[in-house]
C-alpha cells in the first residue's frame, strides 16, 4: 500500500515526481512526453521508479521501490487548455461565509460587469484589463446572441477555435493534444440519435455565435484545422464528453474547462480520487490506499443520487453504462428512500419548484417552502433520505442568505450525519459541510463547537486538498482563532 507521502507534479508535456518527506523534497522522478517510463533518484541515493500506466485503455500508477502513496497526483501546473467562465455561475457563490461576525458574498453589486455583453463579470478593473485580450472576440459574439445566452460547452467549443484558428506562440504546446490525444476521441457513429441530434443544435448554435467573428467558419475549419477538428458537430461532442467543471475551495462551480491529459481517467462511483482545483489548477488527489497498478478513477458527475438515476445521466453524457460495485449492489439505495413513501414522494416531487427558486435567488419564499415540507414530512421520512437531505440543504442554503444564522445552523447540523453516511471519509464533500457548520457555531459564539467542527474538517480537506491550499489555509487560521478565544475566556489564576 502507499500512503501520503509523495507528489506527483505535472507540466503540459513531462510529468515528473517529487518525493516529499515532512514537507521536504527529497528527490525527483520524470518521464518524457510521450513516455510512460518513470526513473530517478533520490537525494539520498535511495533508487526509485514507476509508470503511469495506460494499458487496455486504462489509466493507473505502478511505483517500485519506495512506498507510500501520493496523496496529489497530478496537478495540472499551467492550467487548462482552454477554459471558460460560467454564465450561471461566474456572479454567485452557493453559500455565503461569514468572517469576523460580518456576511462576505460574491454578487453582481461587488464585480464590474462588462458594460457590452454584460455577461462577463471582474473583480476590479486591473483584472478586466487582463481579460480584454482573451475576451474581446467572445464579447462582441455574446452581444450578437442577446438576448439568448450560449451554454457554457458552446462558449468553451468557441474559445477552443478561436486559439485553434489564432494561436500564440505560448499556446501551442497547450494545444498539442486537442488533435493528438486519444483522451478527447468521441465516437459519433455509436451515439444515440436523440443525442447525436442534441449535439447537433449545439453546433449550429456554435455555427451562429462565432458568426460575427469568423463569417467563413466552416471554411477555415476545413483549411486550417487539424482533420479531427474540422467539425463543428466534432468539437461540441469532444467538449461535452471532456471538460471539467471548474470549482472553488468550497466546490461551488464557477466555470469548465478541458485538461486533455486527465481526460484519460475514468469513471467510478466511489472513487479513489477525486478532482480538486486551486485557481484554474486542477489536483487528482488519492482518498483511498491504492495497491500497485490499481487503475486511478474519479466520478465523473454527482454521486449522491440513486443508482437508476446516476446510470441515466451517465448513459446521456458519457454514452455508457457504468457497472461499478456500488451500481451493480445498488447499496444505499435503500437508506436513501427510506421513510414513508407517500411522505418522501411529497419532497420529491417539490424539488424541480424549489430548484427554480434557488436558481431566481428568491431565497425567502425558497426557506418557507423547504420549511413547510420538512415540518410536513417530520419523523415519516427520516434525516438520511435522499430527497429530505436536498430539501434541508436548500434550507440551510437560503437561511445563510437570510441572514438567519440559528436556522441556518440547526438545518447544517441535521445534514452532517447524512454526509458522513453519502460521503465516505476522506471527501472533500463531507469536509466543506463541517467547515461550513464550523464557521456557523464561530459566528454564534459556540466556540468549543466550531473548533471541533474544524478540526474534523482539518482532517478531511487537508488530504483532499492538500496542507498550502487556500482553503486549508483559511481553516487553519479559523482554528488559531477559536483557540484565541478559548483561552480568553479561561479564568485567569
Amino acid at each position: 500500500m502507499w500512503r501520503h507521502d509523495v507528489t506527483l507534479l505535472a507540466e503540459v508535456n513531462t510529468i515528473h515526481f517529487t518525493w516529499s518527506e515532512n514537507g521536504t523534497d527529497v528527490g525527483t522522478l520524470c518521464e518524457s512526453r510521450k513516455g510512460e517510463r518513470f526513473t530517478g533518484h533520490r537525494q539520498d541515493q535511495k533508487r526509485g521508479s514507476g509508470y503511469l500506466c495506460r494499458t487496455r485503455g486504462v489509466l493507473c500508477f505502478q511505483q517500485t521501490g519506495q512506498r507510500g502513496l501520493p496523496s496529489l497526483l497530478y496537478p495540472s501546473k499551467h492550467g487548462p487548455a482552454i477554459q471558460t467562465t460560467s454564465a450561471s455561475h461566474n456572479i454567485r457563490h452557493k453559500h455565503g461565509t461569514m468572517n469576523g461576525g460580518k456576511e462576505e458574498r460574491m454578487s453582481c453589486e461587488t464585480l464590474l460587469r462588462c458594460s457590452q455583453c454584460k455577461m462577463a463579470r471582474y473583480c476590479n478593473s486591473a483584472c478586466q484589463k487582463r481579460a480584454w485580450p482573451g475576451h474581446k472576440k467572445e464579447c462582441r459574439c455574446l452581444c450578437s446572441l442577446l438576448p439568448r445566452h450560449p451554454t457554457d460547452s458552446v462558449r468553451l467549443a468557441a474559445r477552443l477555435i478561436f486559439t485553434l484558428l489564432n494561436p500564440l506562440q505560448s499556446s501551442k504546446e497547450e494545444l498539442y493534444s486537442i488533435d493528438e490525444h486519444e483522451s478527447l476521441f468521441v465516437d459519433l457513429d455509436s451515439m444515440p440519435e436523440q443525442k447525436k441530434e442534441g449535439l447537433s443544435e449545439l453546433a449550429t448554435m456554435l455555427e451562429l455565435y462565432m458568426k460575427t467573428e469568423i463569417p467563413d467558419l466552416k471554411q477555415r475549419m476545413t483549411s486550417e484545422l487539424p482533420l479531427s477538428c474540422r467539425e463543428a458537430l466534432s468539437i461540441i461532442a469532444k467538449v461535452t464528453c471532456n471538460c471539467f467543471t471548474i470549482s472553488d475551495g468550497e466546490l461551488q462551480e464557477i466555470g469548465v474547462g478541458l485538461y486533455p491529459s486527465l481526460s484519460l481517467l475514468n469513471h467510478d462511483c466511489r472513487p479513489n480520487c477525486v478532482m480538486v482545483f486551486n485557481g484554474t489548477e486542477l489536483q487528482l488527489r488519492a482518498v483511498q490506499d491504492i495497491n500497485p497498478g490499481e487503475e486511478l478513477r474519479i466520478s465523473y458527475i454527482e454521486t449522491l443520487s440513486l443508482t437508476e438515476d446516476r446510470q441515466k445521466q451517465l448513459e446521456e453524457q458519457y454514452h455508457f453504462t457504468c457497472h461499478c460495485q456500488r451500481c451493480s449492489s445498488k447499496e444505499q439505495d435503500g437508506v436513501m428512500l427510506s421513510g414513508r413513501e407517500a411522505a418522501w414522494r411529497q419532497l420529491k416531487e417539490a424539488l424541480p419548484r424549489l430548484e427554480g427558486l434557488q436558481l431566481e435567488s428568491n431565497w425567502l419564499e425558497l426557506l418557507e417552502s423547504c420549511s413547510n415540507l420538512l415540518t410536513s414530512a417530520g419523523e415519516e421520512v427520516p434525516d438520511e433520505n435522499l430527497y429530505k437531505l436536498k430539501i434541508t440543504d436548500m434550507a440551510l442554503d437560503a437561511s445563510v442568505h437570510l441572514g438567519r444564522w440559528e436556522e441556518a445552523l440547526s438545518f447544517g447540523l441535521k445534514t452532517l450525519p447524512s454526509y458522513r453516511l453519502y460521503y465516505a471519509d476522506p471527501h472533500p464533500v463531507h469536509g466543506v459541510q463541517l467547515m461550513r457548520v464550523g464557521k456557523l457555531q464561530h459566528h454564534l459564539g459556540c466556540i468549543e463547537d466550531a473548533l471541533e467542527s474544524f478540526k474534523e474538517a482539518f482532517k478531511i480537506l487537508k488530504l483532499t486538498h492538500g496542507e498550502d491550499h487556500p482553503l486549508i489555509v483559511d481553516l487553519m487560521m479559523k482554528m488559531e482563532e477559536c483557540r484565541s478565544e478559548i483561552d480568553l475566556q479561561q479564568p485567569s489564576n
